[in-house]
């Protein structure tokens, strides 16, 4: 990925909006189960440890992966929640359509329609975006 495309997915405004997702705080905090500096520690040490580390996993297997149907469903499998996979898809879903907009071409078609997050953060697709391909979505 380049430095530009790495900007772009930092930029505040972008419209996948992965930056902002909680992981599961807010309705955790609504329990009291958060309410102070070392239980969030714990809950994101926790966070990292089981949900972090498995999209770490699969974001490092879609970097090479070349069948992302089961690469996606065995993603399902590891994520017991339906919150949290509801929303992995859901910003994937948004990522994979910005990725579209911004570098159209038939490369991102191998990923389905509503991919996990981790899968479609580290996809490169087969036909990589030229320099002549590259636009500026219109608004």
């Amino acid at each position: 990925m380049c430095a530009a495309q790495l900007l772009l997915l930092a930029d505040g405004r972008f419209p996948a909006g992965g930056h902002a997702h909680s992981g599961g705080f807010e309705p955790i905090a609504a329990t009291g189960r958060v309410r102070d500096v070392p239980t969030l520690e714990a809950f994101l040490r926790g966070r990292a440890a089981t949900t972090g580390a498995v999209s770490a996993a699969f974001a490092a297997a879609a970097s090479v992966a070349t069948r992302f149907g089961e690469l996606d469903a065995e993603l399902d499998a590891r994520l017991p929640s339906a919150a949290v996979r509801s929303a992995s898809r859901t910003l994937g879903r948004q990522l994979l359509r910005t990725a579209r907009t911004v570098w159209p071409g038939p490369g991102w078609d191998g990923l389905g329609a509503a991919p996990h997050q981790p899968v479609v953060r580290s996809y490169t697709p087969p036909t990589p975006p030229t320099k002549t391909t590259l636009q500026t979505p219109r608004a």
